[in-house]
């Protein structure tokens, strides 16, 4: 809301209203040394959550920020309306299909969570509450929902629920029969998976740091102390998942790094045999695996950047043979296995494809390709949860067309569509427009940018724009409509978003020259999109904002202090901007496995470098 106004209008300052005067953090200095240098950290004790000196300053700092933004608060006010009037608050999820049962949401105006429901057989059967998220919540502060699997007799739902806000979640199972939950309640559980028997559930469990290290196996009505350690992992660098094959066989749990993963599994009926490695840990080497027909579909980068898709005998899981090979410009970043097709999600110059391959009966055609209209958009796979189905569900959306879910034959290659999101409040596709454009990096490299604002926006320099980034990890930055955007847009603001190096939307080298020692690309390349937008007159350097959150709030600070002139008006949100003394700190969340995006400031080539650009 601050980007809307700072963009779009100009509040004068009501002469009653004198703001408070900005509260100064006291020093309390922490000298740490590291590779012969003195670092003085100043308030390192504001990290002190229970410490009343801390709550009383975080307060003084909320009451300074609504005393500068009081003179917005009628703006506020208005656009919060105009926001929620493009939302339609009682609305329908798709119904999915799986075993006898259609399974949806339903959200209800004035009612702050969803409802999750589901009928027999047939979609005018009566409706059973599986979950309501509205009745679960009250008394409480917050709530969230993780996990929710169904056993396979449907009788059983184990769900997750965070209740703190620190994404922390502890799994229960309910009795679907009498709506009762039983007594089994698993904490600090980041994901699971049913057994065959109706009975076992496996379960990855966090440490202190949030980092998901232990397989645990635990029996219905057991005492979850007890619950079987079935794998430890020792690496900090590694985070583990469990999950299940699409045909219900396999039960897989993965282990990986951001650089190498290994995975491990056992037969779904024989919930208390060992897990088995399917391919040992080598360095570098990620792959992930399902399973078909007596055969596990493995995606591998084993020579292949940009991944593969081999087969392998279960009997024989490194004898490989390739179903499709290593392409530089496309990269496969998954593959859904199905009875007899298989459907890669490619990602070709930056866009999201669809590739579909008949396993069954390759006379029929073989492989073809899902195509999209627009210039810019985003495609992902939506709940398929049926093995033995010629449908594979995926949802469509842009900048401009509202998420759109489909179904799409995968044998008549006919796609149908099951719903667009309604947009309320006037809003009509047909009055803004989208681009994709290129800037040029400080290398050469090109740079994509996705552009969108009303079509009579005119290109002279004098319409506002904000420029959003995020550019690690190697996450694509998706193109997504928001009903929240169209304030922006109404009022005349450009948006883009800059497709910058660090993150995956151009494949795996992508993220690689984005990251350690090349992060500096990352900054770089924003700083060309500004200028690139600039210099075409889609904005002026005035009436430019910036905007990123968490590593993209580190781009954000990097990029003002590399370019002060860079813009008018910048916005972090939650940013990750001491990037020294985080990374330093190995207590921390998140911190040692992402040694591999960042670098490890114990060693003093990384830590010089991370110097040179911490905000």
């Amino acid at each position: 809301m601050f980007i809307a106004a700072a963009l779009t209008a100009s509040p004068r300052k009501a002469k009653s209203q004198e703001p408070l005067q900005p509260p100064v953090a006291k020093k309390i200095a922490k000298v740490d040394s590291i590779h012969g240098e003195t670092r003085t950290d100043n308030y390192f004790w504001l990290r002190e959550k229970t410490n009343p000196e801390v709550i009383s300053y975080l307060n003084a700092e909320n009451a300074y920020t609504e005393s500068i933004a009081a003179p917005l608060q009628k703006f506020s006010d208005t656009l919060y309306k105009e926001i929620l009037s493009h939302i339609k608050q009682t609305d329908l999820s798709v119904p999915y299909k799986q075993g006898n049962y259609f399974y949806y949401s339903r959200t209800e105006k004035g009612k702050q969570y969803a409802a999750y429901c589901r009928k027999k057989n047939s979609l005018r059967a009566k409706e059973e509450i599986v979950l309501d998220l509205n009745t679960l919540a009250k008394g409480k502060k917050f709530l969230s929902l993780g996990a929710y699997i169904i056993s396979d007799d449907e009788q059983l739902l184990a769900y997750s629920l965070d209740t703190t806000g620190f994404r922390q979640y502890t799994l229960y199972v309910k009795n679907l029969k009498t709506g009762k939950n039983l007594g089994d309640a698993l904490p600090l559980v980041s994901s699971a998976a049913w057994a065959a028997d109706n009975k076992t559930i496996f379960y990855a469990t966090e440490d202190a740091a949030k980092r998901a290290y232990r397989l645990m196996r635990h029996t219905l009505g057991a005492d979850a102390a007890k619950d079987a350690l079935l794998y430890e992992e020792k690496d900090e660098l590694y985070r583990i998942g469990v999950y299940r094959s699409r045909d219900k066989k396999f039960i897989f749990m993965a282990s990986a790094s951001s650089e190498t993963s290994e995975t491990r599994y056992v037969e779904s009926d024989k919930p208390s045999g060992e897990f088995t490695v399917l391919l040992p840990r080598e360095t570098d080497h990620e792959y992930y695996a399902d399973h078909r027909d007596g055969l596990f579909y493995i995606r591998t980068n084993k020579g292949a950047k940009n991944f593969r898709l081999v087969t392998a005998k279960v009997s024989e899981p490194q004898k490989w043979t390739e179903l499709v090979a290593h392409r530089p410009d496309v990269k496969l970043e998954d593959i859904d296995v199905f009875k007899n097709h298989a459907v890669l999600t490619e990602r070709d110059n930056g866009l999201t494809k669809l590739r579909i391959m008949d396993l069954a009966d390759s006379a029929r055609g073989g492989d073809h390709t899902a195509e999209f209209p627009e210039p810019t958009y985003s495609v992902f796979a939506a709940a398929n949860p049926e093995f033995n189905t010629e449908l594979f569900r995926f949802s469509y959306q842009s900048f401009v067309t509202p998420n759109s879910v489909y179904d799409y034959d995968m044998t008549t290659r006919t796609r149908k569509l099951l719903k667009q999101t309604e947009v309320p409040g006037g809003f009509n596709a047909s009055n803004y427009v989208s681009e994709r454009r290129f800037a040029v990096a400080s290398d050469g490299v090109k740079i994509p940018v996705s552009i969108v604002s009303k079509k009579d926006v005119k290109r002279d320099g004098t319409a506002p724009m904000l420029l959003y980034g995020y550019g690690s990890y190697g996450f694509p930055l998706p193109v997504t409509f928001s009903p929240a955007r169209l304030a922006l847009l109404d009022r005349g603001v450009v948006f883009v978003m800059a497709h910058i190096r660090g993150g995956g939307d151009m494949g795996e080298v992508w993220h690689d020259d984005g990251k350690m020692m090349k992060k500096k690309n990352t900054f770089t390349d924003f700083v060309a999109c500004a200028d690139f937008l600039i210099a075409e007159k889609y904005a002026s350097r005035d009436r430019l904002a910036i905007e990123g959150g968490s590593a993209g709030g580190l781009l954000i600070g990097a990029v003002l202090n590399l370019r002060p002139d860079v813009c008018k008006v910048a916005h972090l949100a939650v940013p990750f901007v001491d990037v020294v003394n985080t990374m330093l700190d190995a207590s921390l969340p998140l911190t040692v496995g992402e040694y591999l995006e960042w670098g490890n400031p114990n060693v003093k080539a990384e830590y010089d470098y991370i110097k040179s650009y911490c905000p």
